[in-house]
């Protein structure tokens, strides 16, 4: 394995342009495995995905270049799946499953191309928007964060010299380091890199998904980047994500068809990967509206994906609806992705240890924690809380509510009436750091 000096090619840009997305399987897995069932499904569902800021403070339209920008995205729309890339996915095993994908979607994929975007600059934020079919614009997602966020630590390492460079990646690489050595005291550990959408570089997440192979061996089970996993032979993790009971509650017609979609979009799921992939995320409209009307069947299944609420009340309360239904939970699956770090795994593992399986998806406090690195000084290196979330479809809004109300996306008109079918128990008001 040959490490990459990530300083030196910070600091040797030899390019005109130096492409952030140079492959299309540089997305989250769960991003192909939603896009086959929505290809299969839904192919003439229209979708518009849109870019959220949610550190306000940071005005992005100030701080990365438009011309920039653009050149990015415009060359993100050039990019097409090779064919090694391809023969991959088609022959390639996933989750102890042969052919997950199946040979007409690989050969649309083929001719898949990124669709246009609609870029604007409002009040020092950039508005980015892709409308489209679904089936194209869902792919946006990733590439779409992934550049802003690395012209973002681009633009903070600009000025840097050689060696200040060195620094900042020497703290870093030392930071992430002490984690590992940390979390080799967690024997039953399982961790994945779930880092791809707020990552400080590609150089920079490959770096880390190295340093956690080497470091924590087999408690290292995989990553969400479909490219990095090809290339590092690692698991592909993933499943679905909030999109799917989005755009099938903005579909919804009535208020008991609103109600009854989250469940329906996992009867497809289910009926689409014939038994597999079975991990329910429940938190799009609030666990506990979720968990209070689940059917019995959803027990069946592998387990959850808490994403937006407090890690430990949202564990126990999915444990106690798997005892109300009779399955003991120690034969189950939670797996924890919401904003974790080396104290919150710690801590959530210590909780649960022998009474629940676990797993633990690393994203942003993985690959882009640089708090305090840059010998400069500053935030400009901090993380911040950036997210594309589809808004619309078929031309009717889309709405997420979270158990964090912070979280929320959505037309004011539809967020009431959505709390008006869902209510709000269990919602509680947070800060969200990523």
């Amino acid at each position: 394995m040959i490490l990459t000096d990530i300083a030196t090619r910070t600091y040797n840009h030899g390019w005109r342009l130096d492409p952030i997305v140079r492959s299309l399987l540089d997305t989250d897995f769960y991003k192909l495995l939603m896009l086959q069932m929505i290809r299969h499904l839904h192919p003439d569902v229209e979708a518009t995905f849109s870019v959220i800021n949610r550190t306000t403070s940071v005005r992005l339209a100030e701080v990365i270049d438009e011309g920039e920008l653009r050149a990015q995205l415009d060359h993100a729309r050039s990019v097409r799946f090779g064919k090694k890339e391809l023969i991959w996915l088609a022959g390639n095993s996933f989750y102890g499953k042969e052919r997950m994908f199946a040979s007409d979607f690989i050969g649309w994929l083929a001719d898949f191309q990124l669709p246009p975007y609609d870029l604007r600059v409002v009040d020092g934020q950039y508005e980015l928007h892709f409308d489209g079919p679904w089936t194209h614009t869902t792919m946006w997602e990733v590439p779409a964060l992934a550049i802003l966020n690395e012209l973002r630590s681009r633009a903070a390492l600009r000025r840097h010299g050689r060696f200040e460079l060195d620094i900042t990646y020497s703290r870093a690489k030392a930071r992430l380091w002490d984690k590992v050595e940390r979390l080799r005291h967690l024997p039953g550990l399982v961790l994945s890199d779930f880092g791809t959408r707020r990552r400080h570089g590609f150089l920079w997440q490959r770096w880390c998904v190295e340093a956690l192979k080497e470091g924590l061996g087999d408690r290292f089970i995989g990553t969400s980047n479909v490219l990095l996993a090809m290339d590092t032979d690692l698991e592909a993790i993933g499943t679905n994500a909030h999109e799917l009971p989005m755009v099938a509650a903005a579909l919804a017609q009535t208020d008991a068809e609103l109600a009854a979609a989250p469940y329906r979009v996992l009867e497809d799921w289910r009926r689409h990967y014939a038994g597999n992939l079975l991990i329910a995320l429940p938190d799009a409209f609030g666990t506990s509206a979720f968990l209070a009307k689940a059917p019995h069947w959803l027990s069946e299944w592998s387990g959850f994906r808490p994403d937006s609420a407090p890690p430990i009340p949202a564990g126990e309360q999915i444990i106690a609806w798997w005892q109300q239904h009779g399955v003991d939970p120690r034969e189950k699956l939670l797996i924890f992705s919401d904003g974790m770090d080396v104290a919150s795994i710690e801590q959530v593992y210590r909780h649960f240890d022998g009474r629940v399986r676990m797993s633990f998806g690393w994203g942003t406090n993985l690959t882009n924690d640089f708090r305090g690195c840059d010998p400069r000084g500053g935030a400009t290196l901090e993380p911040i809380s950036l997210v594309c979330k589809v808004t619309a479809a078929n031309g009717r809004p889309a709405v997420k509510l979270s158990d964090n109300p912070a979280k929320a996306t959505g037309d004011p008109a539809e967020m009431a009436r959505y709390l008006r079918v869902f209510g709000t128990e269990g919602h509680v008001a947070s800060r969200v750091v990523v």
